[in-house]
């Protein structure tokens, strides 16, 4: 476990109720942190590169962890995630953790010593987060209808908690409130980008994952299933019969060669553009720690690309 990492959990520890909670110490305890990937290090991340210290950003950090940690508890009851925590504890119970987390959060961020214009603009900020997130959340339950169906879930979803958890970091830092939303647009660009890039990356994974179970919810999935091309009939029959290898590998070989692949990495690369734009553009201290941000983000999809080349080239090329 990171040094840093360690503090945050030691905080979030430090609250009595979670201290006497053995579900929710449980919860914290388990949580596994990986570098520019945990969406808790974002307010590290933007606190730094407005000239803060990674000790400022620890309330924020600790309450995006928390905030992060209630998402998850919730979002595994509405997918029936087979390994979600509620099966053991009960769904009341987990949705009651869930809640608990939720308030942890708030109390996590109060203990920023701060002025009061800047300690009620950060408790307004994660109390919208959490609401956008809800919503995002509700909206994913259902199976989308279109491709901007699709972009308006996403936008719901995961752009408002990156970020409002960049947004957080900069102020924490002493960044000002017009560098903060600056940094918050860019979180929101990075939340389309990190959806679309786990869309391809779980739909090009074996065995299948739970993306095909709702294929209209997936950026290549809804390409291949709703774009006119030769192989469309067939693959959607080939996505009720993922469980069998044979009919996966099928219908991946038709996401690239349908079109699908090269479309989720061109949409990919207009968003890692944009991020890049957005990031020049704003007046900040220190850029490098978002610079290495959004490398760590683009990292796993150049990965992808360098395995099918390596599978099948050819494949690819006509992709």
């Amino acid at each position: 476990m990171s040094p840093r990492f360690d503090r945050l959990k030691k905080r979030i520890h430090a609250l009595d109720q979670v201290a006497a909670w053995p579900e929710m110490m449980d919860l914290v305890n388990r949580a596994v942190h990986q570098d520019c990937r945990s969406i808790w290090d974002y307010p590290v991340l933007a606190c730094e590169a407005v000239g803060g210290s990674q000790d400022d950003a620890l309330p924020g950090a600790a309450a995006v962890f928390c905030t992060m940690t209630s998402v998850h508890v919730v979002d595994d009851m509405l997918d029936h995630d087979p390994l979600g925590d509620f099966h053991r504890l009960g769904t009341g119970y987990a949705a009651n953790l869930g809640l608990a987390f939720q308030a942890a959060a708030h109390c996590l961020l109060d203990q920023a010593d701060l002025a009061p214009h800047i300690r009620a603009a950060l408790q307004v900020r994660l109390a919208r987060v959490a609401l956008a997130t809800a919503v995002g959340q509700a909206l994913d339950s259902r199976e989308v209808a279109s491709e901007t169906e699709y972009w308006r879930v996403v936008a719901a979803k995961t752009p408002p908690l990156l970020g409002g958890a960049l947004y957080i970091g900069a102020l924490l830092g002493g960044g000002t409130e017009e560098v903060a939303l600056s940094l918050e647009r860019l979180g929101h660009v990075l939340g389309h980008y990190i959806q679309v890039s786990d869309d391809l990356a779980d739909a090009m994974e074996t065995p299948a994952k739970a993306d095909w179970l709702r294929p209209m919810n997936s950026l290549p999935l809804l390409y291949a299933s709703t774009v006119e091309h030769p192989e469309k009939a067939e693959f959607r029959a080939l996505c009720h019969r993922v469980a069998e290898p044979a009919a996966l590998a099928e219908a991946q070989r038709i996401l690239v060669r349908s079109g699908a692949f090269s479309y989720c990495v061109y949409k990919m690369t207009q968003l890692s553009e944009e991020a890049r734009v957005l990031l020049s553009a704003t007046s900040i201290s220190d850029p490098t720690p978002l610079e290495h941000l959004l490398e760590r983000q683009i990292r796993p999809v150049e990965r992808l690309l360098e395995r099918i080349a390596a599978d099948d080239p050819v494949l690819l090329e006509l992709g």
